[in-house]
């Protein structure tokens, strides 16, 4: 026995030394699969497999770091190093280089970004567009990409736009010797399978193939890994199908639920000890998971009984809600001298992160959002809370640049980029620049009147914007008529729900408006546009350790992180399972997403629901999800807040009544 596996528990141990024939780690939420996966590649060169012989792949560059760095530290003598590590597109992209030539490029090909592959959906839509028509690149990359993974086809390219767009998409990128990120899978699977010679070369080199995230894959990596395994099948799985929370993009959780079906006879090792959470937590995830048909049973559990219960707490509104969490972080934080980087709201939908933030912002609680757009950087937020920001300073060339020609009034990019170079070399800004007669003499007269009808309108609304007294909401709501912006949405909207969603957004913005001119009217706009700013970082969204503050995050971007006090707002139907859900057969899958939201957590776990919401503009009853029925109460403590508050708000009533009536008295 190593050093490496002498520190594992028994069925760790089991995995990591059986080497030989087809594997199966079910690997439940926090039961050390890193670790294990680490021990299995350091026991295997020990016991003198030649290291360049083992292929580990995994989802994200990140995850391969990582156990690139964990091998080459356990492995003895630098050996480490030479283990073939990476990404699936990664590996693929490695094949292609080599035998580029056997599917039809030069192997000089480069990989196009998601930006460059939209420029090019642009330009190669402009020919095959009817007057009228309008084209999303984004919205055709997904459809295309979709199709790339599936096999499946877009229809003719005589009668379908999508399928010519796409056909002349892929014919331009081959004559450019261009690959984007779903070729490289699709052209190395074809690859492989298509020419035995190549297929015999590769297998020659990984001898043993190890694939992490096994849940996450799709049919098309499942094929890339058969041909890469001949028989013994030395191939060994690590995942979870309770954790598989990505069938709408593509992976088959019955790559994981039917492996046998791939590779025959294959040995199957349960991890079951949970190292992250609590027995009530694991106790009451475990309740909920085994109501999932065709999974792979298996029952975490915890040396850890902890000290909390689970809460199952009902609010009156998302107000409420919000409220509660953010007064409870505040006291934990501010009292308990509790770090915030310990607490995380888990949600479901972008739309339930609005008046998370709200309250977090109103108590000046720093966070941070991962894995969704903040609500205040949504298209239609950000246009108008820009247009107030240059009505308060018109000297915020960022924000002016992005409203110039927002609606659209005639003034063109040519004319902005010109404005932006006089303000650079006069040292003034860019609203000076547009104020300055003898700039306004070099451009044409069209564009000249247009740019002056913009700056009455600021300089009109400018003044009131920043008077004491001025009803701001009333004051933006003149200011969206007067730009006729909600016709440009509606031009802009590609279908109704587009436009109901903008239009949704900005009367969630006059209402944060109202609240926050409700708490403090004092400071007017520039109070409001701090409040805005306040904590609104730029780092990248997916890299939760550059930012500081609560963690505000999806129930799909929470997957592989884990946080010592958990939230997990709005578990109500239509939130949680997503209303969708019913129509797709996915409600299995929303079920496993609220367990990987359980799951996250450590120490503490508070699961809420309202009893209204408020849905495209309009109160609504909201029920309770059907998940929740689900769990077992053994570990539950259930609590109605709105009552609580009330009640304590009776009881200091009546303290502060006695105590006034006893004041009374001694005065006697």
């Amino acid at each position: 026995m190593s050093a490496f596996t002498g520190t594992l528990n028994a069925q760790q141990r089991e995995a990591a030394t059986h080497i030989h024939g087809p594997l199966l780690i079910l690997a439940g939420a926090g039961t050390g699969k890193t670790r294990v996966l680490t021990a299995r590649i350091s026991y295997m060169v020990n016991e003198g497999i030649d290291p360049k012989n083992i292929l580990s792949v995994t989802f994200t560059n990140k995850a391969a770091t990582e156990m690139r760095e964990r091998v080459k530290g356990m492995v003895r003598d630098g050996l480490g190093k030479k283990v073939v590590l990476g990404t699936f597109h990664a590996f693929c992209a490695r094949l292609l280089r080599e035998f580029a030539s056997h599917v039809g490029y030069k192997n000089n090909f480069v990989i196009y970004s998601q930006g460059e592959q939209e420029s090019l959906l642009k330009k190669v839509s402009q020919g095959l567009l009817l007057k009228d028509e309008t084209f999303d690149p984004s919205t055709a990359l997904s459809r295309i990409s979709k199709a790339k993974n599936d096999g499946s086809s877009l229809g003719d390219p005589e009668k379908s736009l999508d399928a010519a767009v796409m056909q002349k998409y892929m014919d331009e990128m081959r004559g450019l010797n261009v690959m984007d990120f779903d070729d490289l899978l699709v052209l190395g699977v074809r690859l492989l399978e298509d020419h035995a010679d190549v297929r015999a070369i590769v297998q020659s080199r990984h001898h043993y193939v190890m694939v992490d995230e096994f849940q996450d894959t799709n049919s098309l990596q499942m094929r890339l890994l058969r041909a890469l395994v001949p028989a013994p099948y030395n191939v060994c799985v690590v995942g979870d199908d309770d954790q598989s929370i990505y069938g709408w993009r593509g992976a088959e959780i019955t790559n994981i639920t039917e492996f046998e079906n791939f590779f025959p006879n294959p040995h199957v090792v349960k991890l079951e000890e949970n190292y992250r959470s609590t027995t009530p937590i694991l106790h009451t995830a475990n309740s909920l998971i085994k109501n999932n048909a065709g999974r792979r049973p298996k029952s975490l559990w915890s040396r850890n009984n902890g000290s909390d219960p689970v809460r199952l707490i009902a609010t009156q509104d998302e107000k409420e809600e919000s409220d509660m969490i953010a007064k409870e972080v505040e006291t934990a934080h501010f009292s308990n001298k509790q770090a915030l980087e310990e607490f995380a709201v888990l949600f479901r939908t972008n739309d339930q992160s609005r008046v998370l933030e709200q309250a977090f912002r109103q108590r000046k609680i720093p966070y941070r959002v991962v894995g969704a757009r903040s609500f205040f950087d949504r298209r239609e937020v950000k246009d108008i809370l820009c247009y107030l920001s240059v009505l308060h300073n018109p000297h915020d060339d960022i924000s002016l640049l992005r409203v110039l020609n927002t609606p659209t009034r005639g003034i063109g990019s040519a004319t902005a980029e010109l404005a932006r170079e006089r303000s650079m070399e006069k040292h003034h800004s860019v609203w000076v620049a547009l104020c300055d007669e003898d700039f306004l003499r070099q451009i044409p007269e069209k564009a000249r009147n247009s740019i002056r009808t913009f700056t009455r309108l600021i300089s009109k609304f400018s003044g009131p914007a920043n008077t004491n007294g001025t009803q701001l909401v009333q004051m933006t709501e003149a200011l969206i008529l007067e730009v006729g912006y909600m016709e440009h949405l509606k031009k802009a909207a590609k279908e109704p729900e587009d436009f109901a969603g903008w239009e949704n957004g900005i009367k969630e913005l006059l209402k944060s408006i109202a609240g926050y001119e409700e708490r403090n009217r004092a400071d007017g706009l520039g109070g409001f546009l701090d409040e805005i700013s306040l904590n609104d970082e730029r780092e990248e969204k997916d890299d939760i350790e550059k930012k500081k503050g609560v963690c505000l995050i999806t129930l799909h971007a929470s997957k592989g992180l884990e946080f010592p006090i958990v939230y997990l707002p709005g578990i109500e139907q239509g939130i949680l399972p997503h209303k969708r859900s019913f129509d797709e057969g996915r409600v299995d899958e929303e079920r496993r997403l609220f367990y990987v939201g359980i799951t996250r957590a450590k120490q503490k776990l508070t699961i809420s629901y309202t009893r209204t919401r408020v849905k495209w503009g309009q109160k609504q009853t909201s029920m309770p999800s059907l998940f929740l029925k689900e769990l077992d109460r053994k570990y539950v403590e259930e609590l109605d807040y709105t009552r609580h508050m009330n009640e304590t708000v009776t009881q200091e009533e009546n303290t502060n009544f006695f105590a006034g009536l006893r004041a009374m008295m001694t005065e006697q």
